[in-house]
């Protein structure tokens, strides 16, 4: 399965990460995901990462620090089930825009709503 990621904080070394291939994202969706990396990062104290699976499905991803024997795996697991809950909305929405723009299917309705729109004297 081959995976993406869009965006990456580690807390140890203050870093953010976002995938140029995704800037494309709306403005509000990258700070909210910017957001959602850092406190992730913090909280779990490790490398968190959020990506798109080939299916353009969202994924989340732990990577505890060389040395941390201390990570705690199922409080990481937790955290994430609650993140997905909590911002169900936001990664509904990311997946729609995945689908939409890096997808064949996508690339068929993004052009039958551009027809349509131009039938009706719109643009997108």
């Amino acid at each position: 399965m081959a995976k993406k990621v869009i965006a990456a904080a580690n807390n140890k070394e203050q870093k953010y990460f976002m995938e140029e291939e995704f800037r494309f994202l709306p403005d509000a969706i990258k700070e909210d995901l910017k957001k959602i990396c850092i406190m992730m990062a913090e909280k779990l104290n490790c490398t968190f990462m959020v990506g798109f699976d080939d299916n353009g499905d969202i994924y989340f991803e732990t990577v505890k620090h060389e040395g941390d024997f201390d990570f705690d795996e199922i409080g990481a697991e937790l955290e994430i089930k609650r993140l997905k809950k909590e911002e169900l909305e936001l990664f509904r929405a990311m997946e729609l825009w995945y689908v939409i723009f890096f997808t064949k299917e996508g690339e068929l309705a993004k052009m039958e709503l551009q027809r349509r729109a131009a039938a009706e004297g719109k643009t997108l």
